[in-house]
């Protein structure tokens, strides 16, 4: 279902008639719904500035509702506003107001809450936005969800014991590159807890091990290791965990036309063999004494 904020609809929540696990899945950056006055305002096409969107992914985690998981998903796209991003993340080079702090590297490279530029480096506008506009933005869309999603945690941690974040992800195939490698076979899937400070061992390697069940080839942490949200919400000594997927595009989208690929079905098919595995992870209680 939609949620609304001023009358305007900012994430979908879908929740399960009953909730059986400890697991919450959020997709931050499969949000699409790109107005015109945003387009408008935008130096690039249509079809570019959704080069860092990550298209169709809470479509494809949309099982997790049916394993008895809510599912949280944006519906501001990823060039207007990052919910990966913490809210205090701004770019000077693009917020007019801004002052330039200590070294962050996701700013540094245009990529705060409020992005400077999509895939391959490519600016989004032609001059900068004012602060008051960045700041409707963060009230508008990235204070509600991280709202929902930390009272989503909450409540499964008081009801299972812990609780356990899936963030979910997509990366272009070429970030691949800077990968490693396992037994000489590309990755599929990237599994990143912050190189263990997100998550319990326990609550990775079952993560992982559903995956490879599954057929899938795996990573952890390299390239990506887990943004705000992992680093957010991943407290394992509170018996939060969190743990970022990332999924190559390649495995189903067509990514010069962002549409599914004739691979798509099969893909789902596969993924949806490793979603219950995730939402199980959430009920097996032994592994909240990590």
């Amino acid at each position: 279902m939609f949620v609304f904020v001023n009358d305007a609809p900012v994430y979908h929540l879908w929740t399960p008639d009953q909730v059986r696990s400890a697991a919450v899945f959020s997709s931050p950056h499969s949000g699409r719904d790109y107005s015109a006055a945003f387009l408008e305002r935008s130096r690039l096409d249509p079809l570019t500035i959704r080069s860092s969107e990550d298209a169709f992914v809470d479509q494809l985690f949309f099982p997790a509702v049916s394993a008895g998981a809510p599912l949280i998903a944006s519906t501001a796209p990823r060039a207007f506003i990052d919910l990966n991003r913490g809210q205090e993340e701004l770019d000077p080079a693009v917020v007019s107001g801004v002052k330039a702090t200590g070294l962050n590297p996701r700013v540094a490279a245009g990529l705060g809450v409020i992005p400077r530029i999509v895939a391959e480096g490519q600016p989004i506008y032609n001059g900068k936005i004012s602060r008051t506009e960045a700041n409707q933005r963060i009230a508008q869309f990235h204070r509600p969800y991280h709202a929902t999603l930390d009272a989503l945690l909450t409540s499964a941690a008081e009801k299972f014991g812990f609780s356990v974040v899936f963030d979910c992800h997509s990366m272009p195939t070429d970030a691949l590159r800077a990968a490693p490698r396992i037994k000489g076979v590309r990755a599929d899937i990237v599994l990143g807890d912050r190189f263990g400070a997100s998550a319990g061992r326990d609550i990775m390697a079952a993560t992982r091990a559903a995956f490879v069940s599954a057929g899938f080839t795996v990573a952890s942490n390299a390239p990506f290791a887990g943004g705000h949200i992992t680093q957010k919400y991943g407290l394992p000594s509170r018996r939060r965990h969190a743990i970022q997927i990332e999924i190559d595009r390649g495995l189903y989208l067509d990514s010069k036309t962002i549409s599914l690929s004739d691979n798509y079905s099969d893909f789902a098919r596969a993924l949806g063999e490793v979603i219950p595995a995730l939402a199980s992870i959430g009920q097996i209680s032994s592994l909240a004494a990590e």
